[in-house]
């Protein structure tokens, strides 16, 4: 286990797997720290230890996780949510260990990507954000089973940490997917807005989850500031991921359910949501008010020209205008359509960066189109032309159909 977690996260392991008394078959409360490591894990503590991390309930995995929550202080009845963010601070990085180890980046390139230990703090505190602890600030077994059973990706972690790092293979059973496929992304000219974590916690909010592969349409660092170019990138390309960074620091942005139309009016349904990445991770879903879900326009006199998401007109909870440079975030106390806070450094904020990331699957070319690449079974295999010619066959589309026309110089 050492080679894919921190040591920190070993000694919470190993002091969770000490404590566990196998007439109990859960961690006791009354163990010391130091009695452990004389005696070692025994075969019963191993056995239980694995039967509840991998196939456990909510209400078995809780003790495990208060036990691990309290590495190197003395076992108590409760926990505290720092002591909680700690240890899934740990068990997070664990993750990204063995997905990097295990060649899991499905096309992503970490080093080109945003700063991972902070993606790292801010994913922890945002699942911490879910636990409800008592008056006093402490979570005790009870309200860890109800975390357990609220945030799903707890067990997912708790079992990649457990079967990878102890090498248990679970039969039958798919190894998890965190990551989207990434394809199409010109990594060498490319700083990524986005880190692993923040892709973690933004992947399973999508209709696609992680099927649909994401490809970046267009970027201020590649393709300049232009609102014309970023309305090319995001047009006709399915669903869609903005991701605004501030001059004040702040990441922010939205996913648009539907292909984008340059029209005056709104558009897209209650899938689509807002979201802030620094400085707290968070989704925004539809609260039902109304429909203004997204907006786009350009070169109209009477309606705004801009990008929308949420509010109204002048009061969205995010506005990109047109001239590109600005924008605004307006929530007074929030946004009337997806319940958001503001989301920017400033109401009025100055762009400082921008991606559009294409997250559903490639749309299909419209009737009537050549898709990108589409050619006929002749051009794309030559054997099978070959093969039909030596059986005699009489290729009557060979004099009639264009010829390719040469690439772009």
């Amino acid at each position: 286990m050492g080679s894919l977690a921190p040591d920190s996260m070993v000694r919470r392991v190993y002091r969770c797997m000490c404590g566990i008394n196998p007439g109990l078959e859960a961690p006791t409360a009354s163990a010391k720290t130091g009695a452990f490591a004389a005696s070692g894990v025994s075969r019963e503590q191993l056995v239980i230890f694995l039967a509840d991390t991998l196939r456990g309930t909510a209400e078995e995995r809780a003790p495990l996780i208060m036990a691990m929550s309290q590495c190197g202080t003395e076992a108590a009845a409760a926990v505290t949510c720092e002591q909680v963010a700690e240890f899934l601070r740990d068990l997070i990085s664990t993750v990204i260990q063995i997905v990097v180890h295990r060649g899991r980046l499905q096309g992503w390139q970490p080093e080109r990507m945003g700063d991972g230990s902070l993606g790292v703090k801010l994913l922890a505190e945002q699942m911490c954000s879910e636990l409800k602890p008592s008056d006093q600030g402490f979570c005790d077994v009870s309200s860890l089973e109800d975390f357990i059973f609220r945030v799903s990706q707890i067990s997912l972690y708790l079992e990649m940490l457990v079967a990878e790092g102890l090498n248990v293979s679970l039969s039958g059973r798919p190894t998890p997917t965190l990551l989207p496929p990434c394809r199409e992304t010109p990594w060498k000219e490319l700083r990524c807005l986005l880190d692993l974590p923040t892709i973690m916690f933004l992947a399973p909010q999508l209709p696609d989850r992680y099927s649909a592969p994401w490809r970046l349409v267009f970027s201020t660092q590649l393709h300049g500031e232009s609102f014309t170019r970023m309305v090319a990138g995001l047009s006709k390309r399915g669903p869609t991921l903005l991701l605004l960074k501030d001059t004040k620091g702040h990441v922010f942005g939205g996913f648009a359910s539907h292909a984008w139309e340059v029209k005056p009016q709104f558009q897209g349904d209650s899938r689509c949501f807002l979201f802030s990445v620094l400085p707290r991770l968070r989704v925004y879903t539809a609260t039902g008010y109304n429909q203004h879900f997204m907006y786009l326009n350009q070169n109209q006199q009477t309606m705004p020209n801009g990008l929308g998401m949420g509010g109204q007109h002048s009061y969205f909870g995010l506005w990109l205008d047109n001239d590109f440079g600005r924008g605004h975030s307006r929530a007074r106390p929030k946004c009337t359509t997806y319940g958001s806070p503001q989301l920017s450094g400033d109401e009025d904020f100055t762009l400082d960066s921008m991606e559009v990331w294409a997250v559903g699957k490639p749309p299909e070319p419209e009737e009537g189109e050549e898709g990108e690449g589409k050619r006929s079974i002749l051009d794309v295999d030559p054997e099978v032309q070959a093969m039909m010619e030596m059986a005699g066959k009489t290729l009557h589309s060979q004099g009639l159909r264009e010829p390719e026309e040469e690439q772009e110089q």
